[in-house]
């Protein structure tokens, strides 16, 4: 088999595939087995029909397209390989020539066109220089997070007065449309000022006593009717306000492995410091990423939006809502195309700077996956690798590791001026050793990123 690549643009490329027809000969053999079975002849059982026979049924034009059908594919990936490109989108194929049906010789000739991940030349990426705010954990946060501490043993006691913000009221609502209930709940537990639960709920609970009631318009928020616009009627049932323990010893030992509340303290203000250190670090890390990308022209395949937003608009992931509109189209492709420029950009530094996988790092970000998802780790492990994205998941891991690197590389100054040190946040990729145990869902080498699209199959 020969293939030659043709550069069609950055992002696309035409494949000339040429097939001997020796090389027909195995898929023809296997097209007269499979039609052998499907053509009845008296005389013999099925499979068994003889190949001159299924040649006078069904023609020999019709055996050799069933050939070159079954084979398309194989000679496809062959050729990708053999071109060493990875596809993004599904290939689109042209047969150009097949051999003469009668003859015995000629050659199938056919030309894929698919969209390929761009090659790039990395641009200089040690020493970029980042400023951040300037940050510094105080008093004040040391008391903030202590608070929040004593607020999670903190008792509700009922009070006698209008509920204000902050309170805690327990509600019944019911929600109406043209005048027909649609929803309702009793015994609802809701901090004023939350805001967590309907649009315009602060406003109307806000100075209500127990036993009063307040009618508002809001948009519903969940249910058969999310989104749309609807009447709600909110009684209050009970004020309530949280008393918090005082912060003493005896809360020290009970909230934490700390004797004395000096102690607390000390902890609660170096978490706050470290909280701080993150901050930065996250803002490091996304403005490095920033400026990497700045650095270097990525071209985006149209395919790659183009699935994205067909993916994305799909009736089933509406929620019920009219949300393809210009604008959020227009936000779904930004993003799109700043990922796929994220992860090229990210891929190339991994390669160079030849990060690997490492089996604990795979299962640490399962294991963190899962927590997200509250899911049990072990069944989301099992999830990712029957549904084929352990790759996927590998390749994320990589790319994080690579702009690690990269921002243990960088400069990083806050807005005053003062150089900020990140060596806790940042975790550097580091090379892996021959002892190292590595994953791989085919071998034991570093595992490499896939493509963002599944190239797909050809058929005729």
């Amino acid at each position: 088999m020969k293939s030659a690549v043709e550069n069609l643009t950055p992002t696309r490329v035409k494949l000339n595939v040429e097939v001997s027809f020796e090389e027909l000969k195995p898929s023809i053999a296997e097209a007269y087995k499979t039609i052998a079975t499907q053509v009845q002849v008296p005389g013999f059982r099925k499979g068994k029909v003889p190949n001159k026979l299924i040649d006078q049924r069904v023609g020999r034009g019709y055996v050799l397209e069933t050939a070159i059908n079954e084979g398309l594919n194989g000679w496809y990936q062959s050729a990708v390989v053999e071109a060493g490109i990875n596809p993004l989108s599904r290939p689109e194929v042209e047969i150009t020539e097949v051999p003469d049906p009668t003859a015995t010789d000629g050659e199938l000739k056919f030309h894929v066109e698919i969209d390929v991940r761009p090659e790039i030349e990395l641009p200089d990426y040690e020493g970029i220089e980042v400023e951040v705010e300037a940050l510094e954990a105080t008093d004040e946060d040391t008391d903030k997070a202590l608070d929040e501490l004593r607020g999670r043993f903190g008792t509700l006691k009922s009070e006698d007065r209008p509920a204000a913000d902050g309170d805690f009221v327990t509600i019944n609502i019911s929600a109406k449309i043209e005048d027909e209930e649609v929803d309702s709940a009793a015994d609802l537990s809701y901090q004023i000022g939350a805001g967590n639960m309907l649009e315009g709920l602060d406003e109307a609970a806000t100075g209500l006593s127990a036993g009063e009631e307040a009618i508002f318009d809001t948009k519903l928020a969940g249910g058969d009717h999310a989104g749309e616009d609807a009447q709600v009627t909110v009684k209050v049932t009970a004020v309530k306000v949280r008393e918090l323990p005082e912060a003493n010893d005896d809360f020290a030992q009970l909230a934490s492995e700390f004797d004395t509340i000096a102690e607390l303290r000390e902890d609660l203000a170096k978490q706050a410091a470290e909280s701080k250190t993150v901050e930065q670090g996250v803002e490091a890390r996304d403005k490095v990423l920033d400026k990497l990308v700045e650095l270097v022209e990525i071209p985006v395949p149209e395919s790659v939006v183009a699935e994205q937003l067909e993916q994305h608009f799909k009736p089933e992931n509406s929620h019920g809502e009219d949300h393809d509109t210009e604008e959020h189209r227009a936000e779904v492709k930004d993003n799109t195309e700043r990922a796929f420029r994220n992860e090229i950009i990210l891929d190339a530094i991994a390669d160079k700077e030849e990060i690997g996988v490492s089996q604990p790092e795979l299962i640490d970000y399962i294991v963190s996956s899962a927590s997200q998802y509250g899911m049990d780790p072990n069944q989301f492990a099992q999830m990712l690798d029957s549904s084929g994205q352990v790759n996927m998941i590998v390749g994320e891991v990589r790319r994080r590791k690579a702009l690690a690197a990269v921002l243990a590389k960088a400069a990083v100054k806050d807005t005053k001026g003062d150089d900020v040190d990140l060596t806790d946040f940042v975790s550097v990729a580091s090379d892996e050793s021959d002892e190292q145990e590595t994953v791989d869902a085919a071998s034991d080498d570093v595992i490499e990123p896939t493509a963002v699209v599944d190239p797909g199959e050809v058929r005729i």
